[in-house]
């Protein structure tokens, strides 16, 4: 049995979760039995808006204009376009969810195998559970800092905590809690965002010259940040019926996540044209020019944002790190999972705190690293197997451990192995063709996307001609 806390609610088995809210999910990567779906396509929309009115959706729209160099107006169209994209992937796969009953990284053993699975779902069970966690955890923190003048260090465990805690209770509950976190966090952020408007200078000339270079390095950041919780997708419509509506399964989870980073990345947008007070934390950079009692009203809001993101980032975690098909104890389940990738991410937000805005751009930029080539392949299968495949079939393929898919696991390694070496715009490293030609900015996920799509429809089309 799963050790838990003596104030915990008591553990329910798969069988008997059905929607109840204050229970311990013990579901892990296995199909949802029908008998247990409920929910509506609906639910999505707050699931997806709550995580992303946060500090690190604002800093997209920060860094767009202080570190790319762009003006409000090139910042502001580079969002949107690189956002649109990952919102229309997220709302493409999200509707996995009632056709087959489990996780995203398990959907992605019908294009990388059993085996071959352990690759990505590993990869992002790190990105999801150390990577996201750290940041979103150090910007509560540093909110939680600035409006009570708790250290740091304090303000970060204090942090994680509740995210821990509602990861660990599971999928119910974690619905429940972005409904009722979203309207809060939108009041706040709608005030916050009229007060910067009203004082940024969006007609200031792009301190770097605006430059193609900084516009794609701006695209690819919102693509990455967005597109980064495509392989959480499935996680959240799992439980969702199999009869719900194919559309709307897709349309709400799309809809919350395009509105709501591209508004609050556009009030980072803002709000960098503004002086901010010299050697400020990057959330007292954002709220400095607001009026006392909205500054901290943003600050509460900024914490409550960093937990609704990493309530979601923790879980999935655990999810990939049910759907790598280990032979693991009994007690070592999902509950259990998300401590210890509570734990690890913490060590992580704990060595970024000292720089954080370098290490939050770097890190959105190596996501979309991955998660491009990865969409490359997913996708082409999904359209692939859609076409010849009927779903009862897949979802037998899903579960069998000797399924194999290699070609697409070669596909996805070339895609990460030509782009990030040629095409990677980073501080510490700049790729050769990047160098080249410094216009490109930063487009190794198009790349990679591009390359592993094409490798992975020529090694399966010669593969068929020899069969």
């Amino acid at each position: 049995m799963t050790t838990l806390p003596t104030s915990a609610p008591a553990p329910t088995t798969a069988t008997d979760y059905g929607d109840k809210v204050i229970a311990v999910e013990t579901a892990g990567s296995d199909p949802i039995p029908l008998t247990e779906r409920h929910g509506h396509p609906r639910q999505l929309l707050w699931t997806w808006a709550s995580p992303n009115i946060e500090f690190a959706t604002v800093y997209i729209g920060v860094i767009s204009v202080l570190f790319f160099g762009l003006s409000f107006w090139q910042a502001a169209a580079a969002i949107v376009l690189g956002t649109a994209v990952g919102s229309l992937t997220q709302g493409i796969l999200s509707t996995d969810g009632p056709r087959f009953g489990v996780p995203q990284m398990v959907v992605g053993r019908l294009s990388f195998g059993h085996r071959g699975n352990v690759l990505p779902a590993g990869v992002n069970a790190l990105v999801a559970g150390v990577g996201w966690f750290a940041v979103n955890s150090v910007s509560a923190a540093f909110a939680l800092n600035t409006l009570t003048g708790l250290r740091p260090l304090p303000s970060l465990l204090v942090v994680v905590v509740a995210e821990i805690a509602i990861g660990f209770i599971g999928h119910n509950f974690v619905h429940v809690f972005e409904r009722y976190a979203l309207p809060l966090l939108a009041a706040v952020f709608v005030l916050a965002g009229f007060w910067t408007f009203d004082h940024a200078h969006l007609s200031a000339p792009a301190s770097g010259g605006g430059s193609l270079g900084g516009f794609l390095l701006a695209t690819s950041t919102a693509f990455g940040y967005a597109a980064g919780w495509n392989t959480y997708a499935s996680d959240y419509t799992r439980y969702l019926p199999k009869s719900a509506s194919r559309l709307k399964t897709g349309l709400y989870p799309a809809l919350g996540l395009f509105v709501s980073i591209s508004v609050v990345a556009l009030i980072g947008a803002a709000s960098a044209t503004i002086v901010a007070p010299k050697d400020a934390t990057p959330t007292a950079a954002f709220t400095g020019h607001l009026p006392d009692w909205l500054g901290n009203l943003t600050l509460l809001a900024i914490i409550l944002g960093g937990i609704s993101a990493n309530a979601l980032n923790i879980y999935s975690s655990s999810m990939s790190l049910t759907s790598l098909g280990l032979n693991l104890p009994r007690w070592l389940g999902r509950s259990t999972l998300v401590v210890v990738s509570g734990v690890a991410g913490t060590a992580a937000a704990w060595a970024s705190l000292s720089d954080a805005g370098h290490a939050y751009e770097a890190f959105l930029l190596v996501i979309a690293y991955w998660v491009g080539p990865w969409l490359g392949v997913v996708l082409l299968e999904r359209w692939l197997s859609a076409r010849t495949t009927p779903d009862e079939e897949l979802a037998l393929r899903i579960v069998d451990r000797n399924a194999a898919n290699w070609p697409g696991v070669a596909a996805l390694l070339a895609g990460v192995a030509i782009s990030v070496p040629l095409f990677s715009n980073q501080e510490k490293y700049v790729g050769w063709a990047a160098e080249q030609w410094p216009s490109l900015g930063d487009i190794t996920c198009a790349v990679g996307f591009v390359v592993s799509a094409l490798v992975y429809v020529g090694t399966t089309t010669l593969l068929r001609r020899r069969a």
